[in-house]
């Protein structure tokens, strides 16, 4: 005879509680069960570990100074300019008559020298070519005659880091009254003015001064002008904006107080007329390269382009 065993007490409550209280019953012990982890993120992504990106370094930016007879003011333009918002400052001396070098040794500055006078224009093509050389993100050329504030490096470098402009240049006249009562000249302010605007007519801009010696360029600029063809002398500025208009960046600009004194340099009325000349035969050129009556090579980023050479003639001081 089978010998028949009493149900438990456990196994009498299950048999007479209902299907909910069974099912319960059922996974109780698995609460002593470890856990796992929560899943986080999307459970559909790769499982391969990625490294982790590098955090992307600063934009370097370098200061280029075209020095001609700057001894009595490129001391204060540079205890001007903010400690933080440049990596290098570079100052190229094209064989000035003063003691400009010898004053520039003694400040934190990378000097160059000219063993024998370049012209402004090729003062500066020495200025970016050692700037690109030494990594240069932003290039800010500033003249070293003390007519531009310094203080507004940063508000000009902040708009090319925003990707706003890739071209920044300082305008000095915002009004007529404020521009004569900073010491400009009525003649120079009228010139000023009037080919302003002609050049803005031409090509299709709005800037309040195209002649001014504080401009910020991004690398991609300076790699792709090609500046190496240009003139040596004054004209060069206006042919590089002319040249940016050309490859389509975009130019803008900043308001600067304005500084004219007697320590200031500045060219004569004949050089400037000559200036003036030349700047709209510039203009002259692009359009007829524009209209392909021409090829220019001005305006030819490649084919056409001078041969890219190191300074030469000058030493690092």
């Amino acid at each position: 005879m089978a010998k028949v065993t009493a149900p438990t007490e456990r196994s009498a409550e299950s048999s007479t509680a209902g299907p909910e209280t069974a099912l319960s019953d059922r996974f109780a012990d698995r609460s002593r069960l470890p856990r796992r982890p929560p899943i986080t993120g999307d459970y559909r992504a790769d499982p391969v570990v990625r490294p982790v990106d590098a955090p992307t370094p600063p934009p370097r930016t370098i200061i280029v100074m075209p020095a001609y007879n700057a001894a009595n003011t490129i001391e204060r333009i540079c205890a001007d300019i903010p400690a933080t918002c440049y990596d290098e400052i570079i100052v190229v001396d094209d064989c000035s008559r003063d003691n400009t070098v010898e004053i520039a040794r003694r400040l934190p500055v990378s000097l160059h020298r000219h063993e024998q006078n370049m012209g402004y224009g090729g003062n500066q093509k020495t200025c970016y070519r050692l700037a690109l050389a030494r990594g240069a993100d932003m290039v800010v050329m500033l003249h070293p005659d003390y007519q531009y504030d310094a203080r507004v490096i940063p508000a000009a470098i902040n708009l090319l880091k925003l990707r706003i402009c890739d071209v920044i240049l300082g305008n000095r006249i915002r009004t007529r009254a404020e521009a004569l009562a900073g010491g400009m000249p009525l003649v120079k302010y009228v010139a000023n003015r009037g080919l302003t605007v002609i050049e803005n007519i031409l090509a299709g801009q709005n800037l309040g001064e195209w002649h001014s010696g504080f401009r910020v360029y991004s690398r991609r600029v300076l790699e792709t002008v090609p500046f190496e063809a240009n003139s040596d002398d004054f004209v060069f500025d206006s042919q590089f904006l002319v040249q940016c208009v050309h490859f389509g960046f975009q130019v803008g600009d900043i308001p600067v107080p304005v500084r004219y004194f007697d320590e200031a340099s500045s060219i004569n009325l004949w050089r400037s007329s000559q200036y003036a000349i030349q700047t709209l035969w510039t203009f002259g050129l692009w359009l007829a390269h524009r209209s392909r009556f021409i090829r220019h090579p001005l305006f030819c980023p490649h084919g056409l382009r001078r041969r890219h050479v190191p300074p030469a003639g000058g030493d690092t001081a």
